[in-house]
């Protein structure tokens, strides 16, 4: 696929799934052209400014009637309305997975450097690193149903709130790394090591974000706009599934893939 057509495929399948938002009378961007270019963002990585140049440049003349907003602007405007992304979330299936994914801010040796530092210091994959980790729920067909972020030193049973919206809707499967000695949620399921192995489907998930999207580092310091990446990065993904299986519909429904869509 070219990139003019991936762009306009994700406008399209936005338009489509946001609820009807009226846009403010001095607006230059309808709602589906500013989630489109935040899941844009999240698909391409990278620093903003870059980012920004590059949609300036290329497709500039695609949003906003020819006219882009300046660009600390846009980036206020993404961060303010990152709720819309919610409307992109998938519902629950009986069975969900859940697991964390940590994510890179600063060198280690550049902890503590400054107050307003928002990464924390925690081991990933055995190697010290300071940053975030990013919580996934995930449906049977791997699409994001709710997330949530914390400090890489966080454990991982801070996210028990990501699951227990949905008692009785969904058991969600997560390692032991989720117990806690105060209890876990009624519809949390602890797995052992070798057992219910559907759960790797959110494994092979976050591989793809760290390949495609480069996810694994980000360049934000201010947690608004940590949340608000990783708000888009979440509706891109189930945006783009669907996207893979209205091109593919002889594919099987926990077929996954999103390299096509790279930027």
């Amino acid at each position: 696929m070219t990139t003019e057509d991936i762009i306009l495929q994700i406008f399209c399948w936005v338009d489509d799934m946001l609820p009807e938002i009226k846009k403010h009378p001095q607006a230059k961007l309808y709602p589906s052209e500013l989630v489109t270019i935040g899941i844009l963002f999240a698909l391409k990585g990278g620093y903003f400014r870059a980012f920004y140049r590059w949609l300036k440049r290329d497709y500039g003349n695609w949003f906003g009637q020819g006219e882009l907003p300046e660009r600390t602007r846009l980036q206020r405007l993404l961060k303010t309305h990152q709720d819309w992304c919610k409307a992109l979330m998938a519902e629950p299936s009986f069975f969900t997975v859940i697991d964390t994914y940590p994510i890179e801010l600063l060198f280690p040796i550049r902890e503590n450097r400054s107050p307003q530092q928002v990464g924390k210091k925690g081991l990933d994959k055995g190697r010290w690193s300071v940053g975030i980790k990013l919580c996934w729920l995930l449906n049977e067909h791997c699409q994001v149903v709710n997330w949530d972020w914390a400090t890489m030193n966080v454990h991982d049973q801070h996210f028990h709130s990501v699951v227990e919206p949905y008692i009785g809707q969904t058991i969600a499967l997560a390692d032991w790394g989720f117990r806690s000695k105060h209890g876990v949620p009624e519809n949390l399921k602890l797995c052992k090591k070798g057992t219910w192995n559907e759960r790797m489907c959110i494994e092979t998930a976050f591989s793809m974000v760290t390949m495609v999207c480069d996810l694994k580092r980000i360049r934000h310091r201010v947690a608004d706009y940590i949340q608000a990446r990783l708000a888009y990065v979440s509706a891109m993904f189930n945006v783009l599934l669907d996207l893979f299986h209205r091109l593919n519909p002889d594919a099987k429904p926990f077929d996954i893939s999103i390299a096509q869509f790279s930027l």
